[in-house]
């Protein structure tokens, strides 16, 4: 079991996420490269909200590889192109995660490799060894 840390000599968080995780001696650490909202089908939905639905399903679908799921979370990086992404990239995020939150950072950048996608996610898990 993770155990989150939120200081109270510091700022809380701005949302449903931890400062920090600890991740008990004993874990397998699983490391997911960056998501991009692109289906197996090679359709891409044209808003954020269905891009990151898409790549929390990669990294679930890679998880599940590993016998993990969301749940085995401990960090996220998020990466978005425009700010009018931010909100529905968090209500996706917040749907899927419940205490102990992940660490968690987005980030504002220029763009991606093909101009269609606006979000990119790659996470972090730790789980039974």
């Amino acid at each position: 079991m993770t155990i989150p840390l939120d200081p109270p000599q510091i700022h809380p968080p701005f949302a449903p996420y931890s400062h920090g995780i600890v991740v008990p001696a004993g874990q397998r650490l699983v490391f997911c490269s960056g998501q991009l909202g692109i289906a197996a089908d090679k359709t891409v939905p044209a808003d954020c909200e269905g891009q990151a639905r898409i790549c929390f399903d990669n990294i679930a679908a890679i998880l599940g590889e590993a016998g993990m799921s969301l749940a085995n979370v401990v960090r996220i990086n998020a990466y978005v192109t425009g700010r009018e992404h931010l909100a529905p990239y968090m209500a996706v995020r917040n749907a899927l995660f419940a205490e102990p939150y992940p660490a968690s950072t987005l980030m504002l950048v220029t763009g991606f490799a093909r101009p269609e996608f606006v979000v990119e996610i790659e996470a972090i898990a730790a789980g039974p060894a």
